[in-house]
């Protein structure tokens, strides 16, 4: 017995219900039917949905526990602002190092400049787009040079210290407001003869470098 208006036909000499379905679902299914009767039924289809599990979500509640004051690392402090003036005759508004992370007497010297909307040279660079000037940045690394210089381990004189030069200095990204500058300088040659340290520097915030050059200083002794 067929229905024509029907999607399905049922086949009675072999007892068994054919199920044929449009060409947008699965393919026929056959199962067997007791002589005295007869049953058709449609499939119930398979629900679409997906359950999506996030393992962020974990991590999230995790970060909650943690209190505020122990989720960030801070920086550490090998010399504050107070030491630093000690070492730098620079003054306000031309200081632009804020801490000292890292140091190795007479090699190398790791420091921080915290970038603020509040530093002087914003209204000016850029009123609507507020950017640390280049030649500052460069400063800033000479001056984090200027506390490897001017240690006892080195020789160097507060009163006859010079910025002589820059090389091969690269600017990578804009720093601005509310950027940390992380600067590395690290002594590269000396002449005491000359006077004349050659140093590496490269500036970061976060993970990027955002500036980078050779630096010269010049010293003299303090008569």
């Amino acid at each position: 017995m067929a229905a024509s208006n029907s999607i399905f036909t049922i086949s009675p000499s072999r007892n068994v219900a054919r199920i044929s379905l449009n060409h947008s679902v699965s393919p026929p299914l056959s199962l067997p039917l007791n002589r005295s009767s007869s049953v058709a039924f449609r499939p119930k289809p398979r629900s679409s949905s997906l359950v999506l599990c996030s393992t962020d979500e974990s991590k999230i509640t995790a970060e909650k526990e943690i209190p505020i004051e122990l989720r960030y690392e801070a920086f550490p402090t090998v010399m504050d602002i107070n030491q630093i003036r000690e070492i730098l005759p620079h003054r306000f508004p031309f200081l632009l190092v804020d801490r000292v992370i890292e140091y190795t007497p007479g090699v190398s010297a790791v420091a921080i400049k915290n970038v603020t909307i509040n530093d002087n040279f914003f209204p000016g660079h850029f009123p609507e787009r507020p950017i640390m000037p280049g030649v500052l940045m460069v400063e800033a690394m000479a001056q984090v040079g200027g506390i490897v210089m001017l240690q006892p381990e080195v020789g160097g004189s507060k009163s006859n210290f010079f910025f002589a030069g820059i090389n091969k200095v690269r600017f990578r990204k804009p720093v601005i407001a509310g950027d940390t500058l992380v600067m590395r300088m690290t002594l590269v040659k000396m002449q005491k003869r000359f006077g004349i340290a050659k140093m590496e520097g490269k500036a970061y915030v976060g993970n990027t470098v955002v500036c980078e050059g050779e630096f010269l200083m010049a010293m003299g002794k303090e008569e």
